[in-house]
């Protein structure tokens, strides 16, 4: 890659969208206009000078994208072992920079394996398709979330989505204390992606996976349960549906998982004895 520069922090403030032309029909109206567009690039990470994967995403809140994407996929076990040494733009796209011990790069082939064949559709050989599932250990906090909680932090959250407010193109993942008041929320235009950064505000703002849950703006996919069991939170609550795949990680990971939130209503699939109803006022 060429036409590199150094940058060392990754909040890029402002970003996510930028304003492009575009023409508006309704009805018999039509308008030339700009509006504002979301923002997607290629982010590589690079692990002690070896690239290892390259995911689509919005160019913002890259440090913690950085280190939640390493806890989330198991590429270190705790924040300390993975220092985030800087971003380069590049023509092609953003390649983020970060230091592992030695040890934990050695096992980065066949996890680079895995990665290149969540990519492609044709994904060859029974060890290249283990190493594409991973199953996370049974989440040992066992939080009480009253209905409430989870009502009030689905309101917060979407309170929270600056970018999809000017986009409409975005996910949002939030993390909300256990009374439900909404902690931090990350956007990307993947809803992984958005997970990721969160994982890392949280571990850069000290909170515990036990003090609190997870909200999210999409499905619940195998992956999305994967992340959050990976790092040890208990509940997750998505807007939308969840898949099989999905319910069963959750299941075997003892993580609660509710699909179809609404301020009206939820589904639950797994460990639902973690949602209560919070107690009447006499």
């Amino acid at each position: 890659m060429s036409g590199s520069t150094q940058k060392e922090t990754g909040r890029r403030e402002g970003a996510g969208s930028v304003m492009r032309p575009v023409r508006r029909v309704r009805g018999s109206d039509e308008r030339e206009l700009e509006d504002h567009i979301a923002e997607e690039v290629p982010v590589g990470f690079v692990y002690n000078g070896e690239p290892f994967a390259v995911m689509m995403a919005t160019p913002a809140d890259l440090t913690d994208f950085a280190i939640g994407f390493a806890l989330s996929e198991g590429i270190v076990e705790s924040p300390g072992d993975v220092t985030f040494e800087g971003i380069d733009e590049l023509i092609e796209g953003l390649q983020l920079r970060l230091r592992i011990p030695e040890a934990r790069a050695k096992a980065l082939e066949a996890r680079r394996r895995s990665m290149s064949g969540r990519s492609c559709c044709g994904v060859c050989g029974s060890e290249l398709l283990e190493a594409a599932m991973r199953w996370p250990a049974p989440v040992r906090a066992d939080p009480r979330v009253s209905v409430q909680a989870l009502r009030r932090a689905l309101g917060e959250l979407k309170s929270a989505q600056a970018i999809n407010a000017r986009t409409g193109a975005t996910h949002a993942a939030g993390w909300a204390s256990l009374d439900g008041a909404l902690q931090l929320a990350r956007e990307d235009v993947g809803r992984h992606n958005a997970l990721d950064k969160l994982i890392g505000a949280m571990h850069a703002a000290g909170h515990d996976p036990a003090d609190g849950f997870l909200v999210v703006t999409s499905r619940a996919s195998y992956e999305m349960a994967m992340k959050a069991a990976s790092v040890g939170i208990a509940l997750m609550a998505a807007v939308s549906a969840p898949t099989a795949l999905a319910i069963s990680l959750a299941d075997r990971a003892n993580l609660t998982l509710i699909g179809f939130t609404r301020p009206d209503g939820h589904a639950i699939y797994t460990h639902g004895e973690r949602l209560v109803e919070a107690p009447r006022q006499s």
